[in-house]
């Protein structure tokens, strides 16, 4: 089974793409105005950064988290014990980035915003209303010139073979923010869970746009937007030689938004962050 991708530009495209939102935690979108040739230069660009020994030049910072975090400080899933395959590298405008890759992931930033706060605008405008009371302020206000929304570039590195036994490339979990958006990759492996926990494959045409709840929406939402499991398996024969890059947008609100009586944007942050041990 499949989720189905929606077409951005049919005249039901709004309510289709919030409903499957609703049902599932996940849209995917065609047709939709993020420039491919953009997407497709910036997966060759980075494979060469990630195949080089320049990488290492921009070391993450742990107070800012901008920068290149290396497999050895990659992510461990909560409840998993086991880190993530992975390697990547964490954009923001006023972060570290190698100037001569600056120019792309700008570019393609600023775009993945503006699409990013179209979207926000048709999950409020066909959130019922009684849900949408909820909302202590507009969607679309709450990223609004946000400087914590994250661009990271994914880096899953081919498999050696000596893999820890039951690591995978990201161990099931969710994302933290409003919604994620996330290009096709280069490679198959994204798997949304289903509500009856079977597990169910992420369109990768390369093409298709793939979007998602975060816990953050969940929360501002009451639970009526799910931040659905999702998790990269690893490639099985051949494929096992190939690297996989994706390029997810998290949008995040200021840290002040209040996203529930329990929880602040930064507070929630905070407390996941922690879990995952990054910080």
């Amino acid at each position: 089974m499949q989720l189905q991708a929606i077409d951005y530009t049919s005249p039901t495209a709004q309510e289709d793409f919030v409903k499957s939102l609703h049902e599932t935690g996940f849209g995917v979108l065609k047709n939709h105005p993020i420039q491919q040739a953009l997407v497709s230069a910036i997966y060759n660009e980075w494979q060469s950064f990630f195949d080089s020994e320049e990488k290492y030049n921009y070391r993450y910072n742990k107070g800012t988290q901008d920068g290149f975090f290396p497999p050895d400080v990659s992510e461990t899933a909560k409840g998993h014990t086991k880190k993530d395959i992975k390697e990547y590298f964490h954009y923001y405008p006023w972060g570290q980035c190698p100037a001569d890759k600056k120019a792309q992931l700008t570019q393609y930033y600023a775009e993945a915003n503006t699409l990013a706060s179209e979207l926000l605008t048709w999950v409020e405008k066909h959130t019922p209303a009684d849900i949408a009371a909820n909302y202590s302020q507009s969607l679309s206000s709450m990223v609004d010139g946000s400087e914590q929304t994250l661009l990271r570039v994914l880096h899953y590195p081919p498999l050696k073979g000596d893999e820890e036994l039951g690591a995978i490339r990201a161990g099931a979990h969710e994302d933290i923010n409003l919604l994620t958006i996330l290009p096709s990759a280069n490679e198959p492996g994204l798997q949304v869970k289903a509500k009856d926990g079977s597990w169910m494959d992420v369109p990768c045409d390369f093409g298709t746009l793939v979007i998602n709840i975060g816990d953050m929406l969940q929360e501002a939402s009451a639970g009526y937007f799910p931040s659905t499991s999702h998790r990269v398996v690893n490639p099985e024969g051949t494929d096992k030689t190939k690297s996989r890059i994706s390029l997810p947008l998290f949008l995040h609100p200021h840290p002040e938004v209040k996203l529930s009586e329990r929880h602040s944007a930064g507070s929630y942050l905070h407390e996941r962050l922690v879990e995952l041990g990054v910080i």
